[in-house]
């Protein structure tokens, strides 16, 4: 799912971050294909940040240094679109044939989109049977014009041809979930201003949501309550993490707030996928990003929901070679995005 698409194979993957880019090429045909090259780099703090660029010359610059770095030797990509900025929804519509789906999707979509239509870019995908009687389920997502048309012009002045814009979230789940799950899985990537969480079967995601908990409140909370500089806190945060008995459970105490606020809006996801599917249970929680390296969260995970919770490898339907294999699964909870976008099928 994408707001337009060119059709080309030889591609790239492209995560811009808040604070840095990512890129991914692969190779090779079908659903499982080798790496080729990758690589990331921090944005400087004169450019902004990613989701607000105040010098598009040092963004451009930064961004042919990345490809340059890497070697990627494609000139096109396929970019990301922060979730933050995006809304998704499912809706139940009759079934019909896709000239008329269409038709009607395109009627009715400024009824369920936030932003009017002639200012939003909107793409949508049937995902299945609905659980009512004659109709399917429709997956529905919008994004502000003047958003998608910045990111395209931004990459483009660096020399490249963006042939797909996908959302974060899309991008996430293709890279984390295995390519022959079938059980209901999330996924929960926390980055530094928010949270995605997907739950996917089938797949396809059948619940999208951006969390406004970031990292970066987790880290805020720490700086607060301890009384210690951004630093310090950061270094606490990695290292203590939920660990009670990590000085004096001083750091966990100072955190556990905030990370029950995005418990809770965890437990809201699976409370309201449950009832959209008849009870359907969740098989597992992937957690990646900041969810994975927050030291115990993904054991509070578990014991908060009695679900087996486990790290997420970027790299799962990706052949990686050997001698790449230990460096790339060090960074992997920085390039699930960025893996999932290179992996589209064109």
């Amino acid at each position: 799912m994408a707001f337009f698409s060119g059709g080309r194979s030889d591609f790239f993957g492209l995560d811009i971050g808040t604070f840095g880019m990512r890129a991914v090429q692969l190779r090779g045909p079908g659903p499982i294909k080798t790496l080729d090259r990758y690589g990331e780099i921090t944005l400087d703090s004169t450019v902004g940040t990613g989701y607000d660029v105040v010098d598009k010359q040092g963004f451009a610059q930064a961004l042919q240094r990345l490809v340059k770095q890497t070697g990627i030797s494609s000139k096109n990509v396929a970019v990301n679109i922060p979730s933050q900025r995006v809304f998704t929804t499912i809706i139940d519509i009759p079934k019909m044939v896709p000239a008329e789906l269409e038709k009607t999707i395109r009627y009715q979509a400024g009824s369920y989109i936030p932003t009017p239509l002639d200012k939003s870019k909107i793409d949508w995908a049937v995902i299945g049977n609905s659980a009512q009687a004659g109709k399917v389920e429709v997956l529905i997502s919008s994004a502000p014009n003047d958003f998608i048309e910045s990111r395209l012009a931004l990459v483009e002045s660096a020399g490249l041809n963006v042939m797909a814009m996908e959302p974060d979230n899309m991008a996430l789940a293709r890279a984390i979930v295995a390519v022959d799950a079938t059980l209901p899985q999330m996924v929960l990537d926390v980055g530094s201003v928010s949270a995605d969480l997907v739950i996917s079967f089938g797949g396809t995601p059948h619940l999208v949501r951006a969390i406004p908990t970031g990292m970066q409140n987790i880290v805020r909370a720490a700086t607060q309550n301890l009384g210690i500089d951004v630093k310090q806190a950061q270094q606490f945060v990695l290292k203590f993490g939920l660990g009670k008995d990590k000085l004096e459970g001083r750091v966990y105490a100072a955190i556990i707030g905030v990370v029950d606020g995005l418990i809770a809006e965890i437990e809201k996801s699976i409370k309201f996928f449950a009832e959209r599917y008849g009870n359907t249970k969740l098989d597992r929680i992937i957690v990646t990003g900041g969810a994975s390296t927050l030291p115990e969260l993904p054991l509070y995970i578990a014991n908060k929901f009695g679900i087996n919770v486990e790290i997420g490898n970027a790299w799962r339907n990706v052949n990686v070679p050997a001698p790449q294999q230990n460096q790339a699964m060090v960074v992997s909870s920085h390039f699930a995005v960025a893996v999932g976008l290179a992996e589209r099928m064109e």
